[in-house]
């Protein structure tokens, strides 16, 4: 049976190294720069963790200049076999009420700026052009348990959704808040790409658990997202979040992966285009 690894990429309530058991601090150096911060790792009821910031421990990387290739290159780096995430996000459904869960499994790309893979030619970095399949971006065994461990937990899931992501750091116009609703996205927020894809470029099973914080601005009785507003919804719910993760990696440990993994890498590899 597979051992299994599993890095956490999270936010607030996320960085507190008492969630792990014997934990360890240190640093990752990647071809593609440093990550956001120092990763610590440690056991979760008896499975290895390992836990990075995605903005930095004091929030102090802004969502553009978040150094995605590093995160996830030393997460891999670190022997990680998954990676399962929390993200802050905004309604834009008015079924998903703040405080609820979305297990996304689809994502529409807005940013502008972002590397999007690590094959990009650059001298040190993987070889060739890779034309990565991304019909089914999110690992449909890890969002499983993802929701089991909600539902276990008597907390409001949604099962799907789709996720816009947009560059960022501001909220949205109404405009743009109503045409991603045309679009079919069911919430909104400023990370998910490009760390999804690059976690399935280095053969990760990646997926994410998305707390809806707000309304975003399309809901003309409700008050304009704010920080103040996304801080206490996350304070709030914090505890939950850390819940559904160790309850949801537990899970993880108990299947066997080696198959998948093997199947992943597989379908990877074949679509890198080595030039001649």
């Amino acid at each position: 049976m597979s051992k299994v690894k599993v890095g956490i990429i999270g936010g607030s309530g996320l960085n507190n190294p008492e969630i792990f058991d014997s934990p360890r601090e240190y640093e990752v150096q990647t071809p593609f720069g440093n990550p956001s911060d120092t990763l610590l790792e440690g056991l979760i009821d008896g499975v290895p963790c390992v836990l990075l910031a995605r903005h930095g421990r004091k929030h102090s990387i802004m969502p553009t200049n978040i150094n995605y290739r590093a995160n996830i290159w030393a997460l891999k780096k670190s022997g990680c076999t998954h990676v399962i995430v929390s993200t802050a996000c905004g309604s834009l459904q008015e079924h998903i009420k703040p405080g609820d869960f979305v297990i996304v499994d689809q994502f529409i790309d807005r940013t502008t700026k972002r590397a999007q893979t690590f094959h990009d030619g650059e001298e040190g970095h993987p070889p060739g052009i890779l034309h990565l399949p991304m019909d089914t971006p999110f690992c449909p065994d890890t969002r499983k348990h993802l929701e089991t461990s909600c539902k276990e937990l008597n907390y409001a899931v949604h099962p799907t959704g789709t996720v816009v992501t947009v560059e960022g750091p501001r909220f949205s116009t109404k405009a743009e808040s109503r045409m991603f609703q045309l679009w079919g996205g069911d919430v909104i927020n400023m990370t998910t790409v490009p760390e999804v894809i690059l976690a399935r470029e280095l053969g990760l099973f990646y997926a994410a658990v998305a707390m809806a914080t707000d309304y975003d601005c399309w809901r003309e009785e409700e008050v304009p997202v704010t920080v103040e507003q996304v801080m206490a919804t996350i304070k709030l719910n914090a505890e939950k979040v850390i819940l559904v993760l160790r309850n949801t990696i537990t899970k993880i440990a108990a299947e066997d992966w080696t198959e998948k993994i093997d199947f992943l890498k597989n379908s990877v590899e074949s679509n890198i285009m080595i030039p001649t």
